[in-house]
């Protein structure tokens, strides 16, 4: 009887370049790691790759010039307002030099007290203490200083309101800040927008186009197709995109599909198991000090076969060991909770027995783990296989 059930492993592998063969380099490396440290790949195992090393492997970068040019081609001189980036060192600061450095004036309006994904300017109770309401109260950069003054991220150290304001001046670019949360703010100071907000980005497009705005485009829509052959995402333009270097920026991965079919029936070839493939970005979580929600890429599995579509459909043993089987205990209790799960319906959305259970997407779930087995510093293991997954406790 097997009493192991889900095990990650991070995989190390070769410092991926560009023009590698990473489908070779995912399969050598996973078998490699089967043989010297004593486990073999089953039926349905995942095998997950970071979209760092996607890229990279593509050759997909794009220079602060290439993002200028884009910007200037769509905005030409006009001052732009840049509305709710991310504050983030690695996530955004190549790419705000690129636009600044594409246009005259920019009016930068920074949500408050955090951004999107929590990185937070100042503490949240100084909100109350100070009778502000984010909601509704647009700040200038004076009456911010005035109010919470000159706070550092916890984490960073960084005070990214004038970290910000310094990229874009030193681009040779004209910059004001405001500090506002409801998109139409922007609009009392120029009709001409960018809007670089991740997950909320669609709404923020509805909010400009029904309030007024002229020209508007997503970050999503900036190096969304190449610029004097650079990189380019189609789907997500500079979203997920990384700080490469102090010139470039590294996109998130624009091909992948093949990559991860690829690698699926090459180890089918080899081993004669079906398993599963994805490439995963961000996980998904949020961390309970800091409250930085993790999830800074559009979305956390750009890329993956067939086998990872769907969600969770599990009993919860919780719910059943407490109510349903009180009265049992032992081998009685351990066979009646056994039995429900191999009965249990194709479908238990809705019914109390799954109650409590994670209603996310396989995809997400799954990249939440490896992205923390992964980890994003110096680990070495861009490539993650998860076993086990699917089990329950009936599988032996």
């Amino acid at each position: 009887m097997r009493n192991v059930g889900t095990v990650s492993r991070g995989i190390r592998c070769p410092i991926i370049r560009e023009n590698d063969n990473l489908a070779k380099i995912v399969v050598d490396s996973v078998l490699e790691a089967g043989r010297t440290d004593g486990f073999v790949l089953r039926d349905r195992d995942v095998i997950a790759i970071t979209e760092s090393v996607v890229a990279r492997a593509q050759g997909n970068y794009a220079t602060i010039d290439d993002i200028a040019a884009d910007v200037k081609e769509k905005f030409g001189n006009k001052t732009v307002g840049l509305i709710f980036p991310i504050t983030s060192r690695n996530r955004f600061s190549v790419c705000l030099k690129g636009i600044a450095r594409g246009l005259k004036k920019i009016v930068l309006m920074l949500s408050y007290p955090s951004d999107e994904v929590g990185n937070a300017l100042f503490d949240y109770d100084l909100l109350d203490e100070k009778g502000v309401n984010p909601y509704s109260d647009v700040l200038s950069l004076k009456k911010y200083r005035e109010l919470f003054g000159y706070e550092k991220h916890e984490f960073t150290g960084v005070d990214y309101v004038e970290y910000y304001q310094s990229l874009i001046e030193g681009e040779g670019c004209e910059c004001e800040i405001i500090f506002a949360n409801n998109a139409k703010a922007i609009l009392e100071y120029t009709k001409d927008v960018i809007y670089a907000d991740i997950h909320t980005r669609f709404r923020t497009r509805r909010t400009l186009e029904k309030n007024g705005a002229e020209t508007i485009y997503g970050i999503d829509e900036i190096l969304n197709k190449p610029v004097n052959n650079s990189g380019y995402n189609s789907r997500y333009g500079l979203l997920g995109s990384n700080k490469a270097d102090e010139n470039r920026i590294k996109l998130f991965p624009e091909h992948g599909q093949e990559l991860v079919e690829d690698i699926q029936v090459k180890l089918f070839e080899k081993t004669g198991k079906h398993v599963e493939v994805m490439v995963y970005g961000d996980g998904a979580f949020k961390d309970p000090r800091g409250k930085i929600w993790e999830l800074a890429d559009p979305i956390v599995s750009p890329f993956f076969t067939g086998g990872l579509v769907g969600t969770p459909n599990e009993v919860k043993i919780k719910y059943l060991a407490d109510s349903t089987f009180a009265d049992l205990e032992g081998d009685a209790l351990k066979k009646a909770i056994t039995s429900s799960i191999k009965e249990k319906d194709s479908n238990l959305k809705g019914k109390m027995i799954s109650e409590g259970t994670t209603p996310r997407q396989l995809t997400d779930l799954i990249g939440s783990l490896c992205d923390l087995t992964s980890g994003s510093g110096d680990k070495g293991t861009p490539i993650v296989l998860v076993q086990g997954y699917f089990d329950n406790m009936t599988n032996d």
